[in-house]
């Protein structure tokens, strides 16, 4: 399936993750599913589809986290890879992990095969604080329902 078509079912999941989301996300994450023949985005094309401002996209580079090729107006051109990249990199974010820590993951994904080991404990460590948070937002998702009981019987407190 197309990275664009991709990106745009795993974004449309609503309320949690679908199966057809989780289904979605893990072809998305496989590069042997790349699709080479599909065309370059603008930096604008690109940040659209995975939900980034221009300038987030911009500062990623800068970063080195992601190297979209340039056209030959010189211009970004995010190739199927930038993207699914771009989508790792946002999940990442949103879980809570730092930029120090993506920039050292990636540095290791660049670095070739023999860095998988290195990159599997940074993955466990950030799937050990992924799921403190949501222990954490449990907890306040209770607190949260139960002052809406307690206000649905008292609603002048």
């Amino acid at each position: 399936m197309a990275t664009e078509a991709l990106i745009e079912r795993i974004l449309a999941a609503g309320d949690g993750p679908s199966s057809s989301a989780i289904d979605a996300l893990h072809e998305l994450l496989d590069d042997a599913t790349t699709e080479a023949s599909a065309v370059p985005k603008s930096v604008a094309e690109a940040a659209r589809l995975v939900g980034l401002s221009t300038h987030t996209l911009r500062y990623y580079e800068q970063e080195g986290l992601v190297r979209p090729a340039r056209n030959t107006s010189g211009y970004r051109a995010y190739s199927a890879l930038d993207l699914r990249r771009l989508v790792f990199l946002t999940r990442m974010r949103l879980s809570g992990m730092t930029m120090t820590d993506l920039k050292r993951y990636i540095l290791l994904v660049e670095q070739g095969p023999e860095t998988i080991p290195e990159r599997r404990r940074i993955m466990l460590d950030q799937q050990d604080r992924i799921k403190r948070q949501i222990r954490e937002l449990g907890l306040a998702l209770e607190i949260t329902e139960y002052k809406i009981r307690v206000y649905d019987g008292h609603p002048e407190d």
